[in-house]
């Protein structure tokens, strides 16, 4: 029998690279859980300023562009968006970030971390895992334990704060899930204001988040489902 996700945590911080990663990756969970009541917070690593593959396009302006996307997917899932302004495919500097999540940590002190799994690298031969997605995700379960729970790491940081569970998405084998059947057309509309991703027509990708829903919605035992690997810290 699947494992659903029931209870809707207090506060939750979902950390990842990219102004759209978050509301593809689990934005039908942030939703259902912002209207319940919790407080939901993203954090994005990234300003986005390298994604097009147009040479003629200003990186500046895609970088801005891609902010008021993000702002604009946030209120409609009901969630509080933060940046931290790195430029793409930058993320090299390890302790630097993870000190900047253990800030985030510290400062919103969530019951509940979501990250990219940084462990799933290669989905079948066509596609392999954003280097950026891969470092945001290490980098997050580095903040969450041990770093942001012991006063020692990163004390410029504010007083320490111990995660009770880390939730996963983009894994091979989802361990849990929450059912977003009330939440999937929040998550189309949010991702759907990201469109300098999209391009010129939208029915497609409509589709597209609908079937995804549905595949995990079958492995769950529900109408539409995002599937987690998840961590339980205390």
């Amino acid at each position: 029998m699947a494992d659903l996700v029931e209870e809707t945590p207090g506060c939750v911080l979902a950390v990842y690279a990219h102004p759209d990663d978050a509301d593809v990756a689990c934005g039908g969970t942030l939703a259902r859980w912002a209207a319940a009541g919790a407080a939901v917070h993203v954090l994005v690593c990234t300003t986005g300023d390298k994604g097009s593959s147009d040479p003629s396009t200003d990186p500046a302006a895609l970088a801005e562009q891609r902010a008021g996307e993000m702002r604009e997917a946030a209120g409609v899932l009901g969630v509080e968006g933060h940046r931290l302004g790195h430029a793409d495919g930058e993320l090299y500097d390890q302790r630097l970030l993870t000190g900047q999540i253990v800030g985030a940590i510290r400062s919103v002190r969530p019951d509940t971390v979501i990250c990219p799994d940084p462990t799933a690298v290669f989905f079948g031969e066509h596609y392999f895992n954003h280097r950026d997605h891969r470092a945001v995700g290490w980098a997050t379960l580095d903040a969450v334990a041990p770093a942001a729970s012991q006063p020692h790491y990163f004390p410029e940081a504010g007083p320490p704060h111990l995660v009770s569970t880390v939730l996963m998405t983009g894994t091979i084998a989802p361990e849990v899930w929450v059912d977003v059947s009330s939440s999937l057309e929040l998550k189309t509309k949010a991702i759907l204001c990201h469109k300098s991703q999209l391009g010129e027509g939208t029915e497609w990708f409509r589709n597209v988040v609908r079937q995804r829903a549905e595949e995990g919605g079958r492995q769950a035992g529900v109408k539409h489902a995002e599937g987690f690997r998840r961590l339980r810290l205390a």
